[in-house]
Protein backbone atom coordinates (compact mmCIF):
# COMPACT_ATOMS: atom_id res chain seq x y z
CA UNK A 1 0.00 0.00 0.00
CA UNK A 2 1.22 3.48 -0.92
CA UNK A 3 1.21 6.22 1.71
CA UNK A 4 0.46 9.85 0.85
CA UNK A 5 0.91 12.87 3.12
CA UNK A 6 -1.08 15.95 2.09
CA UNK A 7 -1.06 19.50 3.41
CA UNK A 8 -4.49 20.38 4.77
CA UNK A 9 -5.09 23.22 2.29
CA UNK A 10 -4.21 20.93 -0.63
CA UNK A 11 -6.51 18.20 0.69
CA UNK A 12 -9.41 20.68 0.83
CA UNK A 13 -8.64 21.85 -2.71
CA UNK A 14 -8.63 18.31 -4.09
CA UNK A 15 -12.05 17.58 -2.64
CA UNK A 16 -13.37 14.95 -0.30
CA UNK A 17 -14.87 12.74 -3.02
CA UNK A 18 -11.76 12.56 -5.19
CA UNK A 19 -11.73 9.07 -6.73
CA UNK A 20 -7.94 8.91 -6.82
CA UNK A 21 -7.52 9.54 -3.08
CA UNK A 22 -10.33 7.06 -2.34
CA UNK A 23 -8.37 4.15 -3.82
CA UNK A 24 -8.07 1.15 -1.51
CA UNK A 25 -4.34 0.89 -2.26
CA UNK A 26 -3.65 4.37 -0.84
CA UNK A 27 -3.34 5.43 2.80
CA UNK A 28 -3.78 9.20 3.17
CA UNK A 29 -2.47 11.39 6.01
CA UNK A 30 -3.26 15.11 6.40
CA UNK A 31 -1.09 17.72 8.16
CA UNK A 32 -1.78 21.42 8.78
CA UNK A 33 1.81 22.49 9.50
CA UNK A 34 5.33 21.61 8.41
CA UNK A 35 6.08 20.36 11.93
CA UNK A 36 3.21 17.88 11.59
CA UNK A 37 4.53 16.91 8.14
CA UNK A 38 7.89 15.96 9.60
CA UNK A 39 6.32 14.08 12.52
CA UNK A 40 4.02 12.02 10.29
CA UNK A 41 6.75 11.23 7.77
CA UNK A 42 9.13 10.07 10.48
CA UNK A 43 6.45 7.77 11.87
CA UNK A 44 4.94 6.48 8.62
CA UNK A 45 7.73 6.75 5.97
CA UNK A 46 5.28 8.01 3.35
CA UNK A 47 5.82 7.56 -0.39
CA UNK A 48 4.58 10.98 -1.49
CA UNK A 49 4.22 14.41 0.09
CA UNK A 50 1.81 16.90 -1.52
CA UNK A 51 2.30 20.35 -0.03
CA UNK A 52 2.64 24.13 -0.43
CA UNK A 53 5.73 26.30 -0.18
CA UNK A 54 4.19 28.37 2.60
CA UNK A 55 2.83 26.50 5.61
CA UNK A 56 2.84 27.35 9.35
CA UNK A 57 5.68 26.16 11.53
CA UNK A 58 9.10 25.08 10.29
CA UNK A 59 10.23 26.80 7.09
CA UNK A 60 9.66 24.55 4.07
CA UNK A 61 13.28 24.85 2.90
CA UNK A 62 14.53 23.68 6.29
CA UNK A 63 11.94 20.90 6.48
CA UNK A 64 12.84 19.37 3.12
CA UNK A 65 16.57 19.78 3.65
CA UNK A 66 16.13 17.72 6.83
CA UNK A 67 14.18 15.11 4.88
CA UNK A 68 16.60 14.94 1.93
CA UNK A 69 19.62 14.63 4.24
CA UNK A 70 18.10 11.79 6.28
CA UNK A 71 18.78 8.35 4.71
CA UNK A 72 15.59 6.95 6.23
CA UNK A 73 13.37 9.76 4.88
CA UNK A 74 14.98 11.01 1.67
CA UNK A 75 13.39 8.59 -0.82
CA UNK A 76 9.97 10.26 -0.57
CA UNK A 77 8.61 12.00 -3.69
CA UNK A 78 7.49 15.60 -3.22
CA UNK A 79 5.00 17.77 -5.12
CA UNK A 80 4.96 21.42 -4.09
CA UNK A 81 2.80 24.33 -5.16
CA UNK A 82 3.93 27.94 -4.97
CA UNK A 83 2.93 31.44 -6.06
CA UNK A 84 3.69 32.36 -9.66
CA UNK A 85 6.52 34.78 -8.94
CA UNK A 86 10.33 34.49 -9.25
CA UNK A 87 11.08 34.55 -5.52
CA UNK A 88 8.60 31.78 -4.70
CA UNK A 89 9.79 29.65 -7.62
CA UNK A 90 13.41 30.05 -6.52
CA UNK A 91 12.51 29.16 -2.93
CA UNK A 92 10.64 26.06 -4.13
CA UNK A 93 13.66 24.92 -6.14
CA UNK A 94 15.73 24.94 -2.95
CA UNK A 95 13.26 22.51 -1.37
CA UNK A 96 14.37 19.82 -3.85
CA UNK A 97 10.84 18.79 -4.77
CA UNK A 98 10.25 16.33 -7.62
CA UNK A 99 7.68 18.68 -9.12
CA UNK A 100 6.69 22.31 -8.55
CA UNK A 101 3.26 23.46 -9.76
CA UNK A 102 2.34 27.13 -9.98
CA UNK A 103 -0.74 28.58 -8.29
CA UNK A 104 -3.64 28.95 -8.88
CA UNK A 105 -3.52 25.18 -8.78
CA UNK A 106 -5.64 22.94 -11.00
CA UNK A 107 -6.64 19.93 -8.85
CA UNK A 108 -6.75 17.47 -11.74
CA UNK A 109 -3.23 18.27 -12.91
CA UNK A 110 -2.01 17.96 -9.31
CA UNK A 111 -3.53 14.48 -9.11
CA UNK A 112 -2.10 13.48 -12.49
CA UNK A 113 1.39 14.33 -11.25
CA UNK A 114 0.74 12.42 -8.02
CA UNK A 115 -0.27 9.32 -9.96
CA UNK A 116 2.86 9.58 -12.07
CA UNK A 117 5.20 9.89 -9.06
CA UNK A 118 3.50 7.08 -7.19
CA UNK A 119 3.78 4.95 -10.33
CA UNK A 120 0.39 3.41 -9.69
CA UNK A 121 -0.52 0.93 -12.38
CA UNK A 122 -3.15 1.95 -14.87
CA UNK A 123 -6.27 -0.07 -14.04
CA UNK A 124 -7.62 -0.43 -17.57
CA UNK A 125 -6.25 -0.25 -21.07
CA UNK A 126 -5.15 3.27 -22.00
CA UNK A 127 -6.74 4.75 -18.86
CA UNK A 128 -5.53 8.24 -17.90
CA UNK A 129 -6.43 11.13 -15.63
CA UNK A 130 -8.06 13.97 -17.48
CA UNK A 131 -8.86 17.57 -16.64
CA UNK A 132 -11.82 18.76 -18.65
CA UNK A 133 -13.16 22.31 -18.67
CA UNK A 134 -16.73 22.74 -19.85
CA UNK A 135 -17.43 25.69 -22.14
CA UNK A 136 -21.01 26.78 -22.72
CA UNK A 137 -23.61 24.92 -20.67
CA UNK A 138 -21.69 25.03 -17.38
CA UNK A 139 -19.53 28.08 -18.09
CA UNK A 140 -15.84 27.60 -17.31
CA UNK A 141 -16.14 24.87 -14.69
CA UNK A 142 -13.38 22.31 -14.23
CA UNK A 143 -14.26 18.76 -13.20
CA UNK A 144 -12.56 15.42 -12.67
CA UNK A 145 -13.01 12.41 -14.93
CA UNK A 146 -11.29 9.23 -16.09
CA UNK A 147 -10.97 7.83 -19.56
CA UNK A 148 -12.02 4.32 -20.44
CA UNK A 149 -10.20 4.42 -23.76
CA UNK A 150 -8.70 6.88 -26.19
CA UNK A 151 -8.12 7.00 -29.93
CA UNK A 152 -6.71 9.48 -32.41
CA UNK A 153 -10.19 10.98 -32.93
CA UNK A 154 -11.71 10.98 -29.45
CA UNK A 155 -12.09 9.28 -26.10
CA UNK A 156 -14.62 7.76 -23.71
CA UNK A 157 -14.73 9.41 -20.29
CA UNK A 158 -16.40 8.62 -16.97
CA UNK A 159 -17.57 11.29 -14.53
CA UNK A 160 -20.29 11.98 -12.00
CA UNK A 161 -21.00 15.27 -13.76
CA UNK A 162 -24.15 15.39 -15.88
CA UNK A 163 -23.52 17.06 -19.25
CA UNK A 164 -25.74 17.46 -22.31
CA UNK A 165 -24.86 15.87 -25.62
CA UNK A 166 -23.44 18.42 -28.02
CA UNK A 167 -21.60 20.30 -25.28
CA UNK A 168 -18.17 21.50 -26.37
CA UNK A 169 -15.31 20.95 -23.95
CA UNK A 170 -11.75 22.06 -23.47
CA UNK A 171 -9.69 18.98 -22.54
CA UNK A 172 -6.36 18.89 -20.77
CA UNK A 173 -4.92 15.55 -19.71
CA UNK A 174 -1.79 13.43 -19.39
CA UNK A 175 -1.28 10.17 -21.21
CA UNK A 176 0.14 7.24 -19.24
CA UNK A 177 3.65 8.19 -20.38
CA UNK A 178 3.13 11.70 -18.85
CA UNK A 179 2.74 13.38 -22.26
CA UNK A 180 0.48 16.40 -21.83
CA UNK A 181 -2.42 16.83 -24.28
CA UNK A 182 -4.56 19.96 -24.73
CA UNK A 183 -7.40 20.05 -27.24
CA UNK A 184 -11.10 20.81 -27.68
CA UNK A 185 -13.81 18.16 -27.98
CA UNK A 186 -17.55 17.67 -28.39
CA UNK A 187 -19.82 15.18 -26.60
CA UNK A 188 -21.37 12.97 -29.27
CA UNK A 189 -23.01 10.32 -27.06
CA UNK A 190 -23.79 9.70 -23.38
CA UNK A 191 -24.73 6.73 -21.19
CA UNK A 192 -25.86 6.64 -17.55
CA UNK A 193 -24.01 4.01 -15.53
CA UNK A 194 -26.16 1.52 -13.63
CA UNK A 195 -23.38 -0.38 -11.86
CA UNK A 196 -20.10 0.33 -10.04
CA UNK A 197 -19.74 3.89 -8.78
CA UNK A 198 -22.54 5.18 -11.00
CA UNK A 199 -22.26 8.42 -12.89
CA UNK A 200 -22.06 8.84 -16.66
CA UNK A 201 -19.98 7.82 -19.66
CA UNK A 202 -19.49 10.29 -22.50
CA UNK A 203 -18.09 9.71 -25.94
CA UNK A 204 -15.98 12.70 -27.00
CA UNK A 205 -14.91 13.61 -30.52
CA UNK A 206 -11.81 15.78 -30.68
CA UNK A 207 -12.25 19.04 -32.62
CA UNK A 208 -9.77 21.60 -33.92
CA UNK A 209 -6.84 19.31 -33.10
CA UNK A 210 -3.44 20.91 -33.68
CA UNK A 211 -1.16 18.85 -35.97
CA UNK A 212 1.42 18.30 -33.23
CA UNK A 213 -1.28 17.07 -30.83
CA UNK A 214 -2.67 14.76 -33.49
CA UNK A 215 0.79 13.24 -33.95
CA UNK A 216 1.18 12.69 -30.19
CA UNK A 217 -2.14 10.84 -30.14
CA UNK A 218 -1.21 8.76 -33.18
CA UNK A 219 2.14 7.80 -31.64
CA UNK A 220 0.52 6.92 -28.32
CA UNK A 221 -2.25 4.77 -29.80
CA UNK A 222 0.19 2.96 -32.09
CA UNK A 223 2.49 2.24 -29.14
CA UNK A 224 -0.44 0.83 -27.13
CA UNK A 225 -1.47 -1.33 -30.08
CA UNK A 226 2.03 -2.79 -30.40
CA UNK A 227 2.09 -3.47 -26.67
CA UNK A 228 -1.25 -5.31 -26.82
CA UNK A 229 0.01 -7.52 -29.65
CA UNK A 230 -1.88 -9.16 -32.52
CA UNK A 231 -5.27 -10.57 -31.76
CA UNK A 232 -5.78 -8.46 -28.63
CA UNK A 233 -8.89 -6.24 -28.40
Amino acid sequence: MKKVLIAHDIHVLLGQDNNFLDRTDLQVFVAATNDEMLKVHRAERVDLIMTKLVLPGLASEKLFNLIREDPALRTVSIIMSCANDPKAIEASSRCRANAVLLEPLHPVLFMAKAQQLLDIAVRETIRVLAGVTVNGLFGNEAFYCRTRNISTTGMLIETRKRIAEGTRLYCQFHLSDATRIQTSAKIVRSTKQTSGEGGYQYGLMFTDVAPEVKQLLVDFVEAQSRRSGPGCP
